[in-house]
């Protein structure tokens, strides 16, 4: 009897845990068919299936799938709290080969290590990640539908509150013609925004055309509508394309128009094979036509760099 009122204790302060820090963060483990190994008070639980996708967890926007699951307590309190009461701080890791999807998203790699207390889910080991475009409407649009996001990393930070992603190490994003090497890439996918960050080293992105020519664009940082093909640098810009070189503080780049915008103080556009050169404040690119000119100061320009700025989270 005394068990029993325990153990009813135990879940009657899970479920009082549960509300106060509420369910998002929460995680559910679909055991059916798996065997189950562990202390089943207090941790850890031991999840094997024989399916490589036999054990399904879901937490928030997140769905995991694997063979080799557990889920335990906080180091700290380890063999002093019950796996129930921990619930809102519990730990789980997922081995054996993990496959993560969300809405369009869909991540596989080695490992993964989530944490309900902050939320985050740590996909390890060599990251692959594709983003499918969101489905256009009408027929013509269907004609011109994005094309997939790919992206590699060492690792790959999944927020269960938001639909960001965070990659990290060996970053590369391919998106249509264009490919992005970085150290760190936040991916928010609605909106279909990805933001190149270097870490000390310069952001490439190489656009390669039909005919094989590329377009190199470098920067301190860099932020990319995937499906619009526009893209916005900062910091130390410079962009290639054939003997043309032009750098500068920012640069806007629509691929569909083949237009390229250098802001500086001043910018400077240089053709090696010409030996023309120019200097203004602003300086218009013509990918498609091989030629720059300056941009008179009173012309409004099509881009904003807030339409590249990431959501503002809650702090």
């Amino acid at each position: 009897m005394r068990n029993v009122v325990i153990i009813l204790c135990a879940l009657l302060l899970a479920l009082a845990i549960a509300q106060e820090t509420g369910t998002e963060r929460i995680i559910r483990i679909e055991s059916e068919g798996a065997s189950i190994s562990g202390n089943l008070r207090y941790g850890p639980h031991v999840f094997e299936h024989p399916d490589p996708e036999g054990i399904r967890a879901t937490v928030s926007n997140l769905t995991i799938f694997s063979s080799q699951a557990t889920l335990r307590v906080p180091e700290e309190e380890q063999d002093e709290t019950l796996l129930a009461q921990a619930q809102g701080r519990r730990e789980a890791s997922f081995e054996g080969g993990v496959r993560v999807e969300r809405g369009r998203l869909d991540a596989s790699g080695p490992n993964l290590d989530y944490s309900e207390a902050t939320g985050l889910g740590t996909l390890r080991g060599g990251v692959e990640v594709r983003i499918e475009p969101a489905e256009a409407e009408g027929k013509e649009a269907q004609e011109e539908q994005a094309e997939p996001v790919e992206i590699v990393a060492d690792e790959v930070e999944f927020d269960v509150d938001t639909d960001r992603s965070i990659s990290r190490g060996n970053v590369q994003l391919v998106s249509g013609n264009q490919t992005a090497n970085s150290a760190q890439l936040l991916f928010e996918e609605e909106r279909s925004l990805g933001c190149l960050y270097g870490d000390g080293e310069q952001v490439t992105v190489t656009r390669t055309d039909e005919a094989g020519d590329e377009l190199v664009i470098t920067a301190d940082e860099a932020c990319v509508l995937t499906e619009e093909d526009r893209l916005y640098a900062r910091g130390n810009v410079t962009i290639v394309d054939g003997s043309i070189t032009s750098t500068g503080d920012e640069l806007f780049f629509d691929d569909e128009q083949s237009l390229a915008e250098i802001i500086g103080s001043p910018a400077r556009s240089v053709d090696s094979a010409s030996g023309s050169e120019l200097e203004s404040a602003r300086i218009r690119q013509d990918i498609e036509f091989d030629f720059f000119e300056a941009i008179d100061a009173s012309e409004a320009t099509d881009f904003d760099p807030a339409a590249f700025e990431p959501t503002a989270q809650d702090s």
